[in-house]
């Protein structure tokens, strides 16, 4: 019975989400500094917070990409959501290297993949970075690419992470910001680089909501 529950969330869950953004109107910003990435065949990682990521991922939809979904409960719903929409998940948790998701991502990345990380996830607190995410990047030498996502009107659900589902009509923008290469990260320098990556979450975040704000 769980299993039909789950297939029926997926896919409901997927068609809901494809319907609503064919009503919205949707704007991007900084589309180059991951196709420069993708034009030299080199993976990189959707580096998005939790609450946020219901468009990226409609956007690159059927792209193949790679997520990493907590293995609660509630993970096995979003799990069959992103698989409808075409998104590889794998579970576990980006904060243990030994996981088997962290493990999984490793193999998707030396198969050229693109990675999707939450690094907020699974269970915030909301908009603060973890350290996970700059560790599968350091692991898998792929550039983090922040992005930000700005909503005019929104459904949010109650959960920690302020879940954000555009209402139809919405506007949305969504914004890349530059790639974050952790070659470039020297040794020792981990927490440098991770208030980098906050820093680069908070600004591509701001300048998304703040252009659908102004409009």
């Amino acid at each position: 019975m769980n299993e039909l529950i789950f297939r029926g969330v997926g896919v409901l869950g997927g068609g809901v989400v494809r319907a609503l953004h064919a009503t919205c109107r949707i704007t991007v910003e900084g589309d180059a500094h991951w196709q420069s990435l993708a034009e030299a065949g080199r993976g990189w990682i959707w580096c998005l917070w939790h609450g946020t990521m219901l468009t990226p991922i409609w956007r690159h939809r059927d792209e193949g990409a790679v997520a990493l979904v907590s293995e609660h409960r509630d993970g096995e719903y979003l799990a069959r959501i992103l698989e409808e929409l075409g998104v590889v998940t794998v579970r576990g948790s980006s904060t243990r290297g030994g996981s088997r998701g962290v493990r999984a991502l490793l193999r998707a990345a030396q198969d050229g993949r693109v990675l999707a990380v939450t690094p907020d996830g699974p269970r915030g607190p909301r908009e603060r970075l973890k350290p996970g995410a700059l560790f599968v990047a350091m692991r898998t030498g792929l550039p983090l690419v922040p992005i930000g996502v700005g909503v005019s009107r929104a459904w949010r659900t109650d959960s920690w992470d302020r879940f954000t589902v555009p209402q139809p009509g919405a506007r949305i923008h969504i914004r890349y910001g530059r790639p974050i290469d952790p070659g470039s990260i020297p040794g020792g320098a981990e927490g440098r680089a991770n208030e980098e990556v906050q820093a680069a979450l908070d600004a591509v975040t701001r300048a998304a909501r703040g252009e659908v704000e102004e409009r």
